[in-house]
């Protein structure tokens, strides 16, 4: 594990594999899974960790025991364990579950919008505001998502200024971090670099993460662009659990275990853990009856049983 040398040298690993990587599995996950999921995690050094959602069931049936999963978690002191609410309703469930921070998405996508939130862009927004000011007033944070930086299943192409413009608002509106996200996992490296550079005329580095898909494997390729544009927050699901439900075929966030890795080797600190992260990734995979797929966490794994 690297050694800090600076404060630029640390990196924040935003965990998804409790939420963004179970919420599209068909089968059946018990609270008790999700539980042991999220202990495990943190355990293995993750300090901030998105353990649910409070979404309709109708839409995410998957999510639907989130309030038994955090009255179910062992906290550990430094940890943040976060949730999405995307309405005033989710909000309450999310304050009375006792979360320590809250997150709503947007699309930079007005196609993707309707399919996903069931109204167009400016709407969606209309509707966060709310849930940002009742979680700042009880002094819960909250972090933003915007989908489709790049592009959309529907529309295509996505501009920059269309990302810049949703950013902003999740800004202004009191989100302290908005993550970029990669749904459909078709950036590249040149691509993300023309948006970063666009953005960073903007917003500070710190203001934006990175949630990038591995659909055509380039996830760390575009992170490395991130840290060269200063980002230093990062969207990751151990061993590359998940996908979005409204983007067939995007399946595969980008695995912890390789983003790790990668953080390992150009000396980033991250304080994981990633011989214990790869036995979780493991075991989170036997529990869905899923092949291992973390490049990083199969190479790990394949040394530790020789």
């Amino acid at each position: 594990m690297s050694t800090a040398s600076s404060s630029d040298r640390i990196v924040k690993i935003a965990e998804m594999s409790a939420r963004d990587g179970l919420q599209n599995e068909q089968q059946s996950i018990s609270a008790e899974c999700k539980i042991a999921l999220v202990n495990r995690l943190a355990d293995a050094g993750l300090r901030y960790i998105e353990a649910g959602s409070f979404v309709s069931p109708k839409w995410v049936p998957q999510m639907a025991n989130s309030n038994v999963v955090f009255a179910g978690i062992t906290r550990k002191n430094g940890v943040t364990y976060a949730a999405l609410t995307p309405n005033m309703r989710g909000w309450e469930n999310a304050l009375a579950a006792n979360v320590d921070e809250v997150a709503v998405f947007a699309s930079a996508s007005e196609s993707f919008s309707q399919k996903n939130l069931n109204c167009d862009i400016a709407t969606s927004l209309s509707r966060f505001e709310p849930v940002v000011a009742a979680a700042r007033q009880h002094g819960i944070a909250v972090r933003g998502y915007v989908s489709c930086i790049l592009d959309c299943p529907y529309d295509g192409a996505i501009s920059p200024s269309s990302v810049e413009k949703v950013t902003h608002h999740l800004l202004a509106m009191g989100c302290y971090q908005v993550s970029l996200g990669d749904t459909i996992g078709t950036g590249t490296p040149g691509r993300t670099r023309t948006l970063l550079h666009y953005l960073n005329q903007t917003f500070k580095p710190e203001q934006l993460a990175l949630h990038m898909h591995d659909t055509y494997g380039q996830a760390i390729a575009n992170i490395f662009v991130g840290l060269d544009h200063g980002i230093r927050t990062f969207d990751a699901s151990t061993a590359g659990l998940g996908g979005c439900p409204y983007a067939q075929g995007a399946s595969g966030n980008v695995a912890t275990e390789d983003l790790v890795y990668l953080l390992d080797r150009e000396g980033f600190y991250h304080g994981i853990d990633l011989d214990e992260l790869c036995r979780t990734g493991e075991w989170i995979s036997q529990q869905l009856n899923k092949s291992y797929t973390a490049r990083a966490g199969r190479g790990i794994r394949s040394k530790a049983c020789i």
